[in-house]
């Protein structure tokens, strides 16, 4: 029992790892877990990466929201020029989001599920646009974990075929 709690850690410390900094791959590191590993049921494994994941990302969705004080090497400097492509695409972003939940919460968990756009940029933009907290948590756990469910389950699948 205490390799299982071992690994499902190590995956949690991964998930979150990954989801701070990009260059991180949890995906690499769920691909090898499962193909070496011993065998974790794949529910409890999804579920740990999941919610790192998403707790990981909470950090930058609340420093969109400037909830968090990024230290002054990490933020714009004051007087900045704040207009341009990403500030008008932002803003319409915003304004879209306000216009059509169902669509907002829809582009997030494909997302999350596909990272098409890239999950990290918006969870970004969802916390610039003040996307409700809750529409953020529920698509990005819906959408990660089936994103690692499919990763989880993938290995098995194709042994099966070849």
């Amino acid at each position: 029992m205490l390799p299982a709690i071992g690994l499902t850690s190590a995956a949690f410390g991964v998930s979150v790892l990954s989801a701070v900094f990009p260059l991180v791959s949890v995906e690499i590191f769920v691909v090898g877990l499962v193909m070496k590993g011993p065998h974790l049921p794949w529910w409890l494994l999804a579920v740990v990466i999941t919610v790192g994941q998403i707790g990981g990302k909470l950090l930058h969705y609340y420093a969109a929201r400037d909830v968090i004080r990024l230290p002054a090497f990490l933020r714009g400097r004051n007087g900045t020029n704040r207009s341009g492509r990403w500030r008008g695409w932002l803003e319409r972003f915003r304004s879209s989001c306000h216009r059509r939940p169902v669509w907002t919460g829809g582009v997030l968990l494909v997302s999350a599920a596909a990272s098409v756009p890239p999950f990290l940029a918006l969870t970004v933009a969802a916390g610039w646009a003040r996307i409700p907290l809750y529409t953020f948590l529920i698509t990005g756990f819906v959408g990660r974990f089936t994103r690692f469910t499919a990763l989880i389950l993938a290995p098995g699948v194709l042994a099966a075929w070849v």
